[in-house]
């Protein structure tokens, strides 16, 4: 039997589903995921391997119109994922009626690969809404199979993978075979942390934090790591910690909880909160975090 492999990369507007779909296909959770926008910062690759095939899913920020430098480096990875791709998925969700971008529109509408448009959340509607957005993306998007699924729900999920393997083109496997994603454990760490900040801090806050790991250590029993939480001003370095250091406690327990069952060892975690002015801005910054080349 011939082996397939390629690259199947989401994209699609914010809060779409994009990371709960990408992490229902993986099986893993690879991308965190809150209600707030612009959860998703980086392209990330989830890898599914079967004995004559290799999926290599990416995961991509929401299209927005970039404010600041982090923002437009994010829409870069966004770009590239048109560029690599082997298989297009377009993800919306029910209420949604375009793609916010033109331009990133009509490079879905006239890309030379398959594209597979899926219409997310179909169980938070009724059946009349469904059907006449289904016609409604069928018309729009007549290059693209369009797919009624719930990525939280796992609705639909095996027929969108079933069609990929389908159309998936032949090739040998791009990277070992028990390997799940491209990215190292430190990442997974500062994502963690991340999350935790989107979920419990309001405004502007979570958007002002970048996470660095510091140390990471490991032996047979504990993995030991020193964090550190970057924000723009001082004042918001005083909200992170919170009264008596409670708000940073809260985002520590939490996070050590998640990352146990991530590496399936004790954790021992460190945070601390350090001023970095200007960071979404800084091309050297954005760089060092992995945001520019």
């Amino acid at each position: 039997m011939k082996h397939k492999a390629g690259f199947v990369n989401i994209i699609g507007n914010p809060n779409v589903g994009k990371s709960t779909l990408m992490n229902a296909l993986v099986g893993e959770r690879l991308s965190i995921i809150t209600s707030k926008a612009q959860t998703t910062r980086h392209r990330i690759l989830g890898i599914v391997n079967g004995d004559d095939f290799q999926i290599l899913f990416s995961d991509t920020p929401g299209i927005i119109k970039p404010a600041y430098d982090l923002q437009t480096s994010m829409m870069d990875f966004v770009k590239s994922a048109f560029d690599d791709a082997d298989i297009l998925i377009y993800m919306v969700e029910v209420g949604e009626l375009e793609l916010k971008d033109e331009v990133f529109f009509s490079k879905i509408k006239n890309a030379k690969i398959p594209v597979m448009l899926l219409i997310n959340k179909i169980d938070k509607s009724d059946q009349e809404e469904v059907e006449t957005k289904l016609a409604y993306w069928q018309d729009k998007v007549p290059n693209a199979n369009v797919y009624l699924i719930s990525a939280l729900e796992n609705f639909g999920i095996d027929v969108v993978l079933n069609k990929i393997l389908e159309i998936l083109p032949e090739s040998p496997a791009f990277y070992p075979k028990d390997q799940l994603t491209d990215k190292p454990e430190r990442f997974f760490v500062n994502e963690c942390i991340r999350e935790k900040i989107l979920m419990y801090y309001k405004k502007e806050i979570p958007y002002a934090v970048e996470i660095e790991t510091e140390e990471f250590f490991e032996d047979e029993k504990i993995i030991k790591i020193r964090a550190i939480i970057m924000v723009e001003r001082e004042t918001q370095k005083g909200i992170i910690i919170g009264h008596k250091g409670s708000a940073l406690k809260r985002v520590g327990t939490e996070a050590r909880k998640d990352l146990e069952k991530f590496f399936d060892k004790k954790i021992f975690l460190d945070l601390y909160v350090k001023v970095n002015k200007n960071w979404r801005n800084d091309s050297r910054q954005l760089k060092r975090f992995g945001y520019k080349e």
